[in-house]
């Protein structure tokens, strides 16, 4: 489905993302995984054009920056780490906005599929009783499922999120990777998403990336990737025996 073929993100002098390639298939849970700085939500900004790149993503062999914004929509969608509102929106207004893309034409509101599909996200997420509060009256948590709505309603073959679980408490963080889980085995989805917490990615991905320094220190198969030496030299730390010490912590 996507190809990124030697992606590299420069601020001046300084590489940010360092000629990173990676294929995505459909039914493909790609977690991009690494220490802080190591250039993860880089490189997803730059899948989602936000950023400036050298490289070139390939979806189905075109490049995506040669899409039209309104077919990118329609292909990816995009939950980034930091959401926000000014206006006094209500959740249902914000959800629905995952439906422009959708639309047949200039200035048209045809969109036959649109409130079925707005219906089923904001069951999805849980928001169906908070569908007329104002956005600006919402926790953390509950904007961030608000945009996750957004991002299901407005249907793509491909989810990029950007720390999907970040400011959710633990129901809805097993909720939110479930419904992901989920949404994943439909017929020609697939995900790619930045994680920190690795026991996530171990759990819900089916490949990883691991990143260091901007660059991609190995992928492939969790069990390959996220051997403890590899770990212990990324991280800087023994991470097998830290989370066996979190682990032992809930033991009897």
């Amino acid at each position: 489905m996507l190809q990124a073929q030697n992606i590299s993100v420069r601020y001046g002098d300084f590489t940010a993302v360092n000629n990173v390639s990676f294929s995505l298939s459909a039914g493909d849970w790609l977690m991009l995984a690494g220490p802080n700085g190591a250039g993860k939500s880089t490189l997803v900004g730059a899948l989602a054009q936000g950023i400036p790149y050298t490289g070139e993503f390939l979806l189905e062999g075109k490049p995506l920056r040669t899409l039209p914004p309104a077919r990118l929509a329609r292909e990816i969608g995009v939950l980034s780490q930091r959401n926000g509102v000014e206006y006094a929106y209500t959740v249902e207004e914000i959800v629905g906005l995952g439906r422009y893309a959708h639309e047949k034409g200039f200035l048209s509101h045809r969109d036959s599929d649109g409130k079925e599909a707005i219906e089923r996200a904001l069951a999805l997420t849980g928001l169906t009783e908070l569908r007329h509060a104002s956005t600006l009256a919402l926790s953390g948590g509950e904007l961030q499922r608000v945009f996750l709505a957004q991002v299901f309603a407005q249907d793509p073959r491909i989810l990029v999120l950007d720390e999907p679980a970040n400011h959710l408490d633990l129901k809805y963080q097993q909720h939110i990777f479930e419904l992901i889980s989920a949404w994943r085995q439909r017929e020609n989805r697939a995900v790619i998403s930045v994680v920190h917490d690795l026991s996530l990615a171990r759990r819900y991905g089916t490949k990883v990336l691991l990143m260091h320094h901007g660059a991609c220190v190995a992928q492939g198969a969790m069990d390959e990737v996220l051997t403890p030496e590899r770990l212990k030299d990324v991280y800087e730390m023994d991470v097998y025996g830290w989370m066996q010490d979190l682990l032992g912590a809930w033991k009897k």
